[in-house]
């Protein structure tokens, strides 16, 4: 990480940690209840699915943090994809670049797409504006995007959705209101323990 600060430091580049995460249909929330009675709450959502959200949180001294993300359903069709692919993410990065401008120094866990060829190809064909970095095996803790998606899973954990949409409807509200409060973003970088300002 610390090779990250000082290259992004030395160019003056965006510091952007990535990750992914999800939502299905079923809520996952504790709650208190009278002991030795279970409390037990019907939902009545019909089918299944998952909201999927790839995001990235921001960085740079002297700037404003931001949140940029990206959110998608899958409701089982056929073909359908279950989640991002490949393209998505680039066409994230490239979004992130357009909205930010300046130099990128990107930093991302090892999931398994984010290691084949295409990203390489991309991260090589792009290095005059995009350096990459791994953040190391099982470390979310090292990651400010962890932060965001514990603030919005928190808000969903007494959400009995009838459908997906009204999931999908919830996350981008919940993401929205991280977005214009930068304040929160910050505190997701500080609970990780790195700084920016070196």
């Amino acid at each position: 990480m610390a090779a990250g600060k000082t290259a992004a430091a030395a160019t003056g580049a965006w510091i952007l940690f990535e990750d992914e995460a999800g939502q299905s249909m079923p809520p996952h929330a504790k709650t208190w209840g009278r002991i030795g009675r279970t409390p037990v709450v019907r939902v009545r959502g019909r089918g299944s699915g998952r909201v999927s959200i790839a995001g990235m949180t921001c960085y740079r001294t002297g700037e404003r943090s931001r949140l940029i993300y990206a959110v998608r359903e899958y409701n089982g069709r056929k073909n359908q994809p279950k989640g991002f692919g490949w393209r998505d993410f680039r066409d994230l990065i490239l979004r992130a670049r357009s909205q930010l401008g300046g130099p990128i120094a990107l930093v991302w866990d090892n999931v398994c797409i984010h290691l084949t060829a295409p990203p390489e190809e991309f991260i090589e064909a792009n290095a005059d504006w995009l350096t990459v970095f791994q953040l190391p095996t099982y470390a979310p803790e090292l990651n400010p995007q962890e932060g965001v998606w514990a603030m919005v899973k928190r808000d969903l954990g007494d959400l009995a959705a009838a459908d997906l949409s009204q999931i999908t409807r919830a996350v981008k509200r919940r993401l929205k209101r991280i977005e214009y409060r930068p304040h929160l973003i910050d505190g997701c970088l500080a609970v990780t323990g790195l700084g920016i300002d070196e």
